[in-house]
C-alpha cells in the first residue's frame, strides 16, 4: 500500500514519470512472503483468466515438486461449494480454475480475504493460505431508473437543494463512483458530497419560459478505464410545493435472524413532510437496493414497514444495506440509509468429508498407525460453528485432533482379520449451538489378510484301523486341518514327514492326498511282520513364508486267519513218520506223547484244538483238546495191537478255521528187541564200528557234562531238585523245527509252557540205540516270550542251568548240546540207511517206579 500511495501518485503527476492511471496499480500481481506458522498470502486482481498463475506454492513452502505430488497436496475451501483455485502439481503454481467475482464474494467491503487451507498428507500438514481479491474496475455508474421525474414550483427560491438518487457501482475504492457531471443548464447546478447529491437551483425557474426541462446527470467511476453511467432528469416546473419529507433518522439500523418467516416485519421508516393536503402526502420506496437484493425485502408505500420476502441465509449474505425513499405528492423527495445485520442460527450441521482413506489396511499394522485423515466442517459461526467429532465405541480405531478441523483416523489395537475381517466405523460431528445439531458418517475399512496362522488340525492325533492282507490302495483314514487365513494364505496342503517304518520308507507304506487329506495304503499289509506303526502328517498352507504344523496318525493292523496251524511235533504227515514207545504196563490216563503245534496268528485266530480223527485202536488213546496231550483211555492188555497208528488234526479258533494233520505211530513194547522187525535186521559191521564211535563220542561228552553237573551240584546242594514225571513226551525239539515269526501276540501265543528233555541210554539192545524222553510242563511261559528263544531258554527251569549262568558256562552249554544231537542225529540216520528200518528213533522203556538208569540229564 506505500507503493500505491507514494509511488504511483508521483507517477500519476507527470512530474518525474510520464502520466499514468493509479487504479494500474491494482492490476498488478502481488504475492507476499511466507507468513508465520508456515502461512502464505497472495494479492491478485479479481476477473483473471482461468489457469492464471497466482503463486508458486512449491517455491514459497520450500517443497520440491515430487514432494507435492507425493504428499497429494490440494486446497480446501471453507464455507463455499465452489473451488476457485487449485495446484497444478507439474509446476507447483497455485492457478485459478473458475472466474473469480471480488463483488460476489465481499460486496462492499474494503478488503476481500477468501481464506483456502493447503493440505499435504503422509505426514498431515496444514497451511493457511489468504487470498487477497483486489478489486478492478469491472462495473459501471448505475442508477435504479433510466429516468427522474421532478416536479419544482416556479416559487422555488435560488440556493434551493433538491436531492438525487445517487449511482450505484458494485466496485469500491478508487472504483466506486467518485464524481458526478450535470449537463450544462441555465437553472441548476450539481452539489455532491459523501452521502448525497443534490441539484441546486441557481436561477429562478420561469414555468411561462420552459416548463419542462430535461437534465443528463452522468456519474463517473475512478477506475482505468473509467466507466460511467448517465440518468435523465425530468423538471417539471410546478406551482409552489416547497418541503420535501423529512425522515426521522438519518440510519436506520436492524437486526434479523437468517432463516426467519416470510413477511417478517424488520424496521419502520417514517418521514414527515410540512406541508399540506398533497403536498404533504408521503409515499415510501426502497432505492439503492442491489439485484441480488431487490427481491429479498419490500418497503409498504404508506406505512414505510420493511418486510422479508425472501428466505436469507447468513452464511451467504450476513447484511444488507439500502436507502429508503419518502416522496411527497408532488414529487419532492428525501433518502435514509438502511443498514440491516444478518445473526447466525445454528442450522446447519457438521459436514464429514473423508480425505484419505487406506484401504484395505494389514493387519499387521502396529498400534497408533494413521489409516485416514477426516475433515469436518459446519458453515455457522461462532459456537454454532464449532465442531466436537467422535467414534462410536467397540472398534479398535479413534480420532486424533491434529489441526485445525482436521482428524487423524489411527489404530488403538492389534486388528485380527480372522476376528473381524471388515469395519464399519460410524464418526460422528457435533457442534455447539442451541439445540445443537450432529451428522455421521460410515467409513468401511477392510482389513488385508496376512499369513499369520498356522494349519491346526482337527483331533491332537489320529487312529487308523486295517485289516491285514488289505488292497493296495484302500482308504485308511482322513485328516483334516483348518487355516483361519485367506485364500492361498488359508489354503492347506498335506503330506507325509519323511521317517521310516521297518527300516523302509514312510512312503512305501502309505501316501497322503496333498489336497483332501486322505490317506491310503500302498502296499498290502501283515499283521504277522508288525502290528501297528505311527507317521506324521504335515499340514502346510501357501502362504509366503508358509506355515505348517504336524500331527501323528497310528495305524493299527487287526489280524486276519490267514495262517494255519504249524505242527512242531510231530513232524506233519507226509514229512517224516514219529515213532514212541508205550510200556505193556501203562496204566489208563499215563502220558503217553504230545502234539505240539503253534499258530502265527492272534487272539482266537490263534486258539488251537486238537482232534484224533484216525486211529488204529479208537477206544485206547485220548487227547487234550487245549494241551494236545496223547494218554491211554485205560489200561494195555495184551490182546492190543502193537503198532498204533495215530492222525491227529489241529484247528485254529478262526472264521474260517484252519487246520493241519499229523501222523503218529506208537510201540507197544517194553524193549525194542521185542519188536520183530527189529530183531531181523542184519549187522553191518561197518556199520557197528561207526556206531561204536558214535557211542565213544557221546559218552565222553556225557562224562564231561557229568563231571560238570557234579560240580555245580557240589556248589549248589542247597537248591531243592523239582520234582519230575518219569515218564513224559518223548521227543526233544530242536531250534530248527520252530518257524519264523511266531511271536506271543497279546499273551495269547499257541506255545505256553516250557519243555525239558532228558537222554537215556538203553540197556539190552546190540545196537545201543538212545531215547529222548522229555518231562512234563511246570512253567508256564511269560507273555514275552517267543518261540524264537534258543533250546538253552527252554531249560530255564532245571537247576543246573541257573548254575551254569551263576559259574560263567552257560555259553558252553548250547555247544555241547549240538554236538550231542548231532551224533544222536547221526547215528539215526545211519542206523535208517543201513537197516531201512521204519523207525526213526526208536525209545527204550521207561518205568514209573525205576527211573535209576544210567541217564543222562541235558
Amino acid at each position: 500500500f506505500f507503493f500505491l500511495r507514494v509511488f504511483c501518485p508521483m507517477m500519476a503527476d507527470g512530474k518525474r514519470f510520464p502520466a499514468v492511471d493509479p487504479i494500474f496499480c491494482f492490476a498488478c500481481f502481488i504475492v507476499t512472503l511466507q507468513l508465520a506458522y508456515g502461512d502464505l498470502s497472495y494479492s491478485f486482481p479479481e476477473e483473471m483468466k482461468r489457469d492464471s498463475v497466482i503463486g508458486n506454492i512449491a517455491k514459497d513452502l520450500g517443497f520440491d515438486l515430487m514432494t507435492l505430488f507425493s504428499r497429494k497436496a490440494r486446497v480446501d475451501f471453507e464455507g463455499t461449494r465452489k473451488s476457485y483455485c487449485n495446484i497444478n502439481l507439474r509446476t507447483g503454481d497455485l492457478i485459478t480454475s473458475e472466474r473469480i467475482d471480488r463483488e460476489s464474494l465481499c460486496a462492499k467491503k474494503p478488503s476481500c480475504v477468501v481464506q483456502v487451507d493447503l493440505v499435504l498428507e503422509n505426514p498431515l500438514e496444514l497451511h493457511r493460505v489468504s487470498l487477497h481479491i483486489q478489486d478492478v474496475n469491472d462495473n459501471s455508474p448505475k442508477f435504479k431508473k433510466n429516468l427522474i421525474e421532478m416536479e419544482i414550483h416556479e416559487s422555488a427560491d435560488r440556493g434551493n437543494r433538491f436531492s438525487i438518487e445517487q449511482a450505484h457501482d458494485a466496485d469500491i475504492g478508487q472504483n466506486a463512483v467518485q464524481r458526478y457531471e450535470l449537463q450544462k443548464n441555465d437553472n441548476f447546478i450539481l452539489a455532491v458530497d459523501s452521502n448525497k447529491v443534490e441539484l441546486v437551483l441557481e436561477n429562478t425557474l420561469d414555468r411561462e419560459k420552459q416548463s419542462v426541462m430535461n437534465l443528463l446527470l452522468t456519474a463517473l467511476d475512478g477506475g482505468s478505464p473509467q466507466r460511467s453511467g448517465s440518468v435523465v432528469i425530468r423538471v417539471t416546473v410546478l406551482d409552489a410545493n416547497d418541503n420535501a419529507p423529512v425522515f426521522s433518522q438519518a440510519v436506520y439500523k436492524a437486526s434479523l435472524p437468517e432463516n426467519c418467516p416470510l413477511d417478517t416485519i424488520v424496521i419502520k421508516v417514517s418521514a414527515t413532510d410540512a406541508d399540506e393536503r398533497l403536498n404533504g402526502d408521503v409515499t415510501y420506496d426502497l432505492s439503492h437496493v442491489s439485484e441480488d437484493d431487490i427481491n429479498v425485502f419490500s418497503i409498504d408505500p404508506k406505512t414505510g414497514e420493511i418486510k422479508v420476502t425472501a428466505m436469507i441465509d447468513f452464511e451467504e449474505r450476513n447484511s444488507f444495506e439500502m436507502r429508503a425513499e419518502a416522496k411527497d405528492g408532488l414529487g419532492l423527495t428525501s433518502y435514509a440509509k438502511v443498514l440491516i445485520d444478518v445473526t447466525d442460527v445454528n442450522d446447519n450441521a457438521p459436514g464429514i468429508y473423508v480425505k484419505s482413506l487406506t484401504n484395505p489396511t494389514a493387519e499387521n499394522v502396529p498400534t497408533g498407525t494413521e489409516v485416514g485423515i477426516i475433515n469436518v466442517q459446519d458453515r455457522d459461526s461462532g459456537n454454532n460453528g464449532q465442531v466436537r467429532c467422535s467414534i462410536q465405541q467397540g472398534v479398535p480405531f479413534k480420532l486424533v485432533p491434529s489441526i485445525k478441523n482436521y482428524y487423524s483416523l489411527v489404530t488403538t489395537g492389534q486388528l485380527d482379520r480372522e476376528l473381524v475381517s471388515d469395519y464399519n466405523i460410524t464418526i460422528t460431528a457435533t457442534d455447539e449451538g442451541s439445540p445443537p445439531l450432529s451428522s455421521s458418517k460410515s467409513v468401511q475399512l477392510s482389513v488385508a489378510d496376512i499369513n499369520d496362522n498356522s494349519p491346526v488340525f482337527d483331533e491332537q492325533s489320529y487312529s487308523a484301523y486295517v485289516s491285514e492282507n488289505n488292497k493296495p490302495g484302500s482308504t485308511l483314514c482322513s485328516v483334516s486341518a483348518r487355516d483361519p487365513d485367506w485364500r492361498q494364505n488359508g489354503t492347506v496342503v498335506y503330506s507325509l514327514l519323511a521317517g521310516e517304518v521297518n527300516g523302509a520308507p514312510v512312503s512305501s507304506y502309505l501316501s497322503v492326498n496333498g489336497d483332501t487329506g486322505v490317506i491310503h495304503a500302498v502296499r498290502s499289509f501283515d499283521y504277522e511282520q508288525f502290528r501297528s506303526f505311527k507317521v506324521h502328517v504335515m499340514a502346510r498352507d501357501n502362504g509366503s513364508p508358509p506355515l505348517s504344523s504336524n500331527v501323528t496318525v497310528s495305524v493299527f493292523i487287526s489280524d486276519v486267519n490267514d495262517n494255519s496251524p504249524q505242527i512242531l511235533y510231530p513232524s506233519p504227515e507226509g514229512n517224516s513218520f514219529m515213532t514212541e514207545l508205550v510200556p505193556k504196563a501203562a496204566h489208563g490216563g499215563s502220558l503217553v506223547s504230545k502234539v505240539i503245534a503253534v499258530d502265527a496268528d492272534s487272539g482266537q485266530n490263534a486258539w488251537l484244538s486238537y482232534h484224533i480223527v484216525k486211529s488204529t485202536d479208537p477206544g485206547l488213546f485220548t487227547i487234550g483238546v487245549h494241551s494236545g496231550e496223547i494218554r491211554t483211555q485205560r489200561d494195555i492188555s495184551e490182546s492190543d495191537s502193537m503198532k498204533q497208528n495215530l492222525v491227529v488234526a489241529v484247528k485254529d479258533n478262526g472264521q474260517p478255521s484252519l487246520s493241519a494233520t499229523c501222523s503218529m505211530y506208537l510201540l507197544i513194547s517194553d524193549n525194542l528187541a521185542e519188536v520183530p522187525e527189529l530183531k531181523d535186521l542184519s549187522f553191518n559191521e561197518s556199520n557197528s564200528k561207526l556206531t561204536s564211535y558214535l557211542i565213544i563220542a557221546l559218552v565222553s561228552v556225557s562224562t564231561f557234562f557229568l563231571t560238570f553237573i557234579i560240580i555245580i551240584l557240589g556248589l549248589r546242594f542247597c537248591r531243592r531238585r523239582k520234582p519230575r514225571l518219569l515218564f513224559d513226551g518223548a521227543v526233544a525239539i530242536p531250534s530248527g523245527y520252530l518257524p519264523p515269526n511266531y511271536a506271543d501276540v497279546d499273551g495269547t501265543g499257541t506255545l505256553r509252557s516250557t519243555y525239558n528233555y532228558d537222554a537215556y541210554l538203553t540197556t539190552g539192545s546190540r545196537t545201543s540205540d538212545f531215547k529222548f524222553v522229555t518231562s512234563y510242563n511246570d512253567n508256564t511261559l511269560p507273555a514275552d516270550q517267543t518261540l524264537k528263544k534258543s533250546p538253552s531258554d527252554f531249560a530255564d527251569p532245571f537247576e543246573v542251568v541257573e548254575a551254569f549262568e551263576e559259574v560263567g558256562m552257560l555259553r558252553t552249554f548250547p555247544f555241547y548240546l549240538k554236538v550231542f544231537n548231532i551224533s544222536l542225529a547221526t547215528l539215526f540216520f545211519h542206523e535208517l540207511q543201513s537197516k531201512r528200518h521204519p523207525i526213526q528213533r526208536p525209545h527204550p522203556p521207561k518205568k514209573q517206579k525205576t527211573p535209576k538208569q544210567n541217564k543222562t540229564r541235558f
